[in-house]
């Protein structure tokens, strides 16, 4: 078996005001997005699949990176390709570099700045896909939630909701297939660009840690889970 693993990596680190993109920030000494994509290859090490991955970046970032790598000695196996206007985009141009899928079984995206990724949780999500052909990692609501519409509100029952995470996994040609749609900007993530193809999407859990770092806090708490860890 073979899995394709596109890792979106567009950030600006303006939310951050750092100098850098916050896929190039450090966490425990290395930049966050070659935590990103040593997570998936220690995941398929562990497993009977082999591994390629593309890294969606901004074309300006592109020299920055090959710097970076440099300068860490990152040698895991990648090919980097420019990403598009949005998300979506993105990931549409990382499918339209992967040519002859001869092979695979599935295509995972995961969001360049969730570095904690576990192996488990990868492959929970990569199992669930395969026997499913859609899958994504969901984790419960902590906090109540409301709905705002104009000036008023109203509460609703996070019993029923969960918040989604990546990596979100399919079927190769169910992926394929589902971005022959032209883009729509209600499209969130992968999953809803399969589901508008008519696609049943399975959900299985995800994981606390997995966290998105899009803030200085959030590099603060993954410093710090990562040093549990160690």
């Amino acid at each position: 078996m073979r899995t394709i693993a596109i890792i979106v990596a567009g950030g600006s680190g303006t939310r951050f005001g750092a100098e850098l993109p916050k896929q190039f920030l450090e966490l425990g000494g290395r930049p966050i997005l070659m935590r990103t994509i040593e997570a998936f290859g220690e995941s398929c090490e562990k497993g009977d699949s082999s591994l390629d991955v593309i890294v969606t970046l901004p074309a300006d970032q592109m020299d920055l990176w090959q710097q970076l790598c440099e300068k860490y000695a990152f040698s895991l196996p990648h090919r980097v390709v420019a990403g598009g206007e949005t998300r979506w985009h993105s990931v549409k141009n990382a499918l339209a570099a992967v040519g002859d899928i001869t092979g695979v079984d599935v295509i995972a995206v995961h969001d360049g700045v969730r570095p904690l990724a576990t192996v488990g949780l990868i492959c929970r999500v990569l199992d669930a896909a395969r026997r499913d052909g859609a899958a994504i990692p969901v984790v419960p609501l902590n906090d109540s939630v409301r709905q705002v519409a104009g000036d008023t509100s109203h509460a609703l029952d996070r019993s029923s909701l969960r918040a989604v995470q990546t990596p979100q996994a399919f079927d190769a040609r169910l992926l394929l297939d589902a971005y022959r749609q032209p883009f729509d900007p209600t499209f969130t993530d992968d999953a809803s660009v399969v589901e508008r193809a008519g696609h049943r999407v399975t959900l299985v859990d995800g994981d606390p840690r997995n966290l998105k770092i899009t803030r200085p806090m959030d590099l603060a708490l993954a410093e710090y889970l990562l040093n549990q860890d160690a």
